[in-house]
């Protein structure tokens, strides 16, 4: 392992043993923290890949043996193709089969499971041209050598009383019996990388191709859409992604032009046009697990909803929501979906930038709620600001966002706040960059999660803490008319009394 992927293991195994908030001393044995990886395999990026089910997918590089490779390759000519011709991709190849009569075909198959031909799309029993009653099964060729049946093999045949005689049978193979991989094995340059990585938005294949695969794009393309059933759209990012609205500019590589895509999450449809609005389905576990945070009664205050993933199913969960966000597309897909899940009446949604939200619509309700707060009632007030390239830069807003007496500790509202990281050390990165912008320590009162592994050595991570209640209040200074021994106003605003 590299130093980078071993802060990965031991930090996200800490992290399993962590409970919120409150670091604890761990002495799990090493096969048990192996059992805790794999079960929270997903949400641990460098370690394992899991591939979701409509939502992220990976073309391996290898997934079978190298003879197999090329016994089923697409015929040599498609090497360099950019316009698909799905014509070019056949050929012909010889396989070894034994005859079998029609009635003991499913009990050879049984019988010689391991030697019959296991490839998905091909058929592994052909009809017989010279006899109607009769089939012939098709024998792997990588494990009958020289086409002649080991003994084994053949004590199973003289069982069933079937000839050992193996025959030579031309097997036809088309576009469609050729794996995405194979393709574009087949196609692209030799040496050459050739495995895309996609995420999937609806109908949607969305794909970053490296600068060698560009002017294969089109056919790339439209191999995903051939191969992977549902897939109507293949886009690829042309642009980074802008900090001002999250979007980026993209082109159609195959398929249809409609970016506008149903998807569904943790249970929960949305909808969204993907060309203007941010949305990224390798984030669905951690919007479930910070909406798993939250009780019926909670308040949570979105600083950057998008089009609602941690909003919509907070609100399903009985939470009062004040969602927000910049761009005026995802302000209106976030009402779309609040409408279409039946919880419009539970969210107040804004068109604001994420410091005035704060400043305002955040700062009035924190006033009004602990004001008012009774003991008995104790909800939680959760704050979500999931725009990891400048989040941490809006944390500095909560110095004296309020003026009075601060509520009861347990009463402090919590911060998740997302941030990028090319630290060698993320975790403290991201922390020591929270305090700056807090201007106070959060030594054993914050919690930090690894989100996910974005690019080589570029960590996406969650930092969650209350804020401190010297952070958030300013309390007024005491009447002037006050003999000054019994004031101290500090140069942060702060008044105390001295004793």
């Amino acid at each position: 392992f590299s130093s980078r992927t071993l802060w990965r293991f031991g930090y996200s195994a800490r992290l399993l043993k962590t409970n919120h908030f409150r670091a604890a001393a761990s002495n799990i044995s090493f096969p048990a923290v192996w059992m805790l990886l794999a079960q929270y395999s997903g949400r641990i990026p460098g370690l394992f890949v899991v591939a979701k089910k409509n939502s992220f997918f990976t073309m391996p590089e290898t997934v079978e043996d190298k003879a197999n490779l090329e016994l089923y390759s697409p015929h040599p000519e498609v090497r360099g193709m950019t316009l698909l011709n799905r014509e070019a991709f056949k050929r012909t190849v010889v396989v070894p089969v034994v005859k079998v009569k029609k009635e003991t075909v499913n009990t050879l198959l049984k019988s010689l499971k391991h030697t019959v031909l296991q490839r998905p799309g091909l058929k592994r029993v052909v009809e017989d041209p010279e006899d109607e009653d009769s089939r012939l099964v098709i024998l792997d060729p990588h494990k009958i050598q020289e086409f002649s049946l080991g003994e084994s093999e053949q004590e199973v045949l003289k069982q069933l009383s079937v000839s050992p005689e193996v025959s030579k049978y031309n097997l036809e193979l088309t576009y469609e019996n050729f794996k995405s991989e194979e393709i574009l094995r087949a196609v692209l340059p030799e040496g050459q990388e050739v495995t895309s990585g996609f995420s999937r938005v609806g109908h949607i294949a969305h794909l970053n191709l490296r600068d060698h695969q560009l002017p294969y794009r089109h056919l790339i393309g439209q191999v995903i859409i051939d191969k992977n059933p549902g897939i109507t759209c293949v886009v690829n990012k042309t642009s980074i992604i802008d900090s001002t609205y999250r979007n980026f500019q993209m082109e159609v590589l195959a398929g249809e032009s409609n970016l506008v895509t149903k998807v569904k999450e943790n249970n929960i449809a949305y909808e969204l046009d993907f060309s203007k609005v941010y949305w990224n389905p390798r984030l669905s576990t951690e919007h479930g697990r910070v909406v798993e945070l939250l009780k019926p009664g909670d308040i949570l205050f979105d600083v950057f909803a998008g089009i609602g993933p941690f909003a919509i199913p907070a609100a399903k969960k009985k939470c009062r929501v004040f969602a927000n966000d910049l761009n005026p597309e995802s302000y209106s897909w976030l009402l779309h979906n609040c409408k279409l899940n039946k919880v419009e009446n539970k969210i107040k949604a804004f068109n604001m930038d994420g410091r005035d939200f704060l400043l305002g619509p955040v700062r009035e309700e924190l006033s009004k709620e602990l004001q008012v707060l009774k003991e008995e009632q104790k909800p939680s007030f959760h704050i979500v600001m999931n725009l990891p390239a400048s989040a941490i830069e809006f944390l500095e807003v909560f110095r004296h966002l309020l003026v009075g007496e601060p509520c009861s500790a347990a009463s402090l509202p919590t911060v998740h706040c997302y941030g990028f990281s090319k630290h060698d050390d993320p975790a403290r990165d991201i922390q020591e960059r929270a305090e700056a912008s807090l201007g106070t320590s959060l030594d054993g009162r914050c919690s930090t999660y690894l989100v996910r592994n974005v690019a080589p050595n570029k960590e996406m991570l969650c930092i969650s803490f209350q804020i401190p209640a010297d952070v958030l209040y300013k309390r007024p200074c005491p009447d002037e008319a006050q003999p000054a021994s019994k004031r101290l106003c500090t140069s942060k605003g702060f008044s105390e009394e001295k004793l």
